[in-house]
């Protein structure tokens, strides 16, 4: 893919001044990353700010014992809140970004990241607002993990992977990473759903059977 006009497709930067979209065009590399590549871990230093274009990168943060949570993902149209923060702070990752899909992101210089942000209001306010914005999810992904139940938590965790079909290519152990709980846990509350005649298991699947029954338990408004 090549770099031409790529902020257009970023609200915030096409209300940058021409010349400004200009120099992040000039200044950019696009860049190709296969699915499953790990872009970014804990102790890198950011060189980049990565404008995803195409694809979803998903972050998370391992513990020292293992213990796996993801934390969000960057979808297209997006920038990483994390590597904003140690871009600002001059701090090394702390989460590892992996790539769900193949990606295409814009690749702005850290030199040129900091010029804009002393120098553009509008990408100053590009960049907070995005960041503003994902503390505020991370926030209430704490509020869930703390205070929610957990069945709550896995019917609606379902429904948002289903993305609309009835069957997700999932795993209990990737439920978990998802859930930020163990493994058994979610097989226990599996085992409940299909119990219910709500969801069917087969390997490496899970099918919704009663969607509606899901959506109530989570809060769905209908």
């Amino acid at each position: 893919m090549t770099n031409e006009n790529w902020t257009a497709r970023f609200p915030g930067l096409a209300r940058l001044s021409p010349e400004t979209q200009q120099m992040l065009q000039e200044k950019s590399v696009v860049i190709d990353v296969p699915a499953n590549t790990t872009i970014f871990g804990p102790g890198n230093s950011p060189e980049n700010m990565l404008f995803l274009l195409d694809g979803s990168v998903r972050v998370q943060q391992v513990s020292e014992t293992g213990h796996e949570i993801v934390l969000y993902r960057i979808h297209a149209g997006q920038s990483c809140v994390l590597t904003t923060a140690c871009l600002l702070a001059f701090e090394d990752y702390s989460a590892e970004g992996i790539c769900e899909t193949d990606i295409s992101a814009a690749a702005v210089p850290r030199a040129v990241f900091d010029d804009l942000v002393a120098q553009s209001k509008e990408f100053r306010d590009f960049v907070f607002a995005a960041f503003s914005k994902r503390i505020t999810d991370l926030f209430l992904m704490i509020d869930e993990v703390a205070f929610q139940k957990m069945d709550v938590r896995l019917a609606d965790k379902l429904i948002a992977l289903s993305d609309g079909q009835d069957t997700i290519a999932t795993t209990h152990q990737k439920l978990s990473v998802e859930l930020g709980t163990a493994r058994e846990v979610v097989s226990r509350q599996l085992q409940e759903f299909q119990r219910r005649g709500w969801v069917a298991q087969s390997r490496g699947c899970v099918h919704l059977i009663q969607r509606n029954a899901l959506e109530n338990l989570a809060g769905y408004s209908r």
